[in-house]
């Protein structure tokens, strides 16, 4: 069993009233759930160390550190952790709280990380009064004041979409272009270009990007270099990835790496 999948088997967490409760958990090696599930409650996942990917019906969020995604509740969601990673689970009781009605990944402060892993260290079976109940009080007003972020890779469940949302993540540096594509999943360019709009919003081109900004910031997070992520990536040179992820995201990555790294 995965080391996600035995933390919530050992943890009855539906049956749990408290508003908020939190668990931590370390993944020596890649970590993943086997399949989806869900939960009564909201389960925010928020990465201290590494980084995670969340999957929901219709995408894939990234949790890289100084992040954490947001899943309501009751949506079926699976997590992949990469190697190394220091994660913590905070559960939220329905109505608990003011939190998004859809899934999304949000900036957390310094201050709001350390009260989640200071309330994983305490029991789960705290009073209604005292000081945890107070502490999981201010956390959960201070969560609802997060900063959403655009960490997300939209997939649906068309399955020709899924099908290459899929070959897609299991190749991010495939230059294959949109033509291309098309010829393997025997569509014409044209109806691959609407089909991505329809259910994404956006273009192949800017589709493909988003799905590489979530892997490079995976790789960067894992120490993985510039010029190699570039170059697994298909770039034709560091300046031209650079430049990719700089408009994507305002900032080089370097610049964005030292930003979020610079809060431990």
């Amino acid at each position: 069993m995965s080391i996600l999948a035995n933390l919530r088997a050992t943890n009855d967490l539906d049956r749990i009233l408290q508003p908020a409760i939190a668990l931590r958990a370390h993944t020596a090696k890649e970590d993943r759930d086997p399949v989806m599930h869900h939960h009564r409650k909201g389960q925010l996942v928020a990465a201290l160390r590494g980084s995670v990917i969340c999957e929901v019906p219709h995408g894939y969020w990234m949790v890289p550190p100084q992040c954490a995604v947001w899943i309501p509740s009751s949506l079926p969601h699976s997590m992949r952790a990469s190697r190394d990673t220091e994660l913590c689970l905070l559960f939220v009781e329905p109505d608990a709280a003011v939190l998004p009605a859809e899934c999304c990944t949000l900036s957390i402060t310094p201050m709001l990380r350390e009260m989640i892993v200071h309330l994983a260290a305490q029991s789960q079976a705290y009073p209604a009064e005292g000081p945890t109940a107070r502490l999981a009080h201010v956390l959960l007003e201070e969560l609802g004041r997060m900063q959403v972020e655009q960490l997300y890779f939209p997939v649906s469940d068309h399955p020709k979409l899924r099908r290459l949302a899929n070959e897609l993540i299991c190749n991010p540096g495939s230059r294959y272009t949109a033509q291309e594509w098309a010829g393997w999943l025997a569509v014409s360019e044209r109806t691959l270009s609407r089909l991505i709009s329809q259910e994404t919003g956006m273009t192949f081109g800017r589709w493909r990007q988003q799905l590489q900004i979530i892997v490079a910031l995976r790789w960067l997070y894992a120490g993985v270099q510039v010029q190699r992520i570039a170059e697994d990536l298909g770039y034709e040179s560091v300046s031209a990835f650079i430049t990719m992820f700089k408009k994507a995201l305002g900032k080089s990555p370097a610049r964005y790496l030292a930003d979020t790294l610079g809060y431990r």
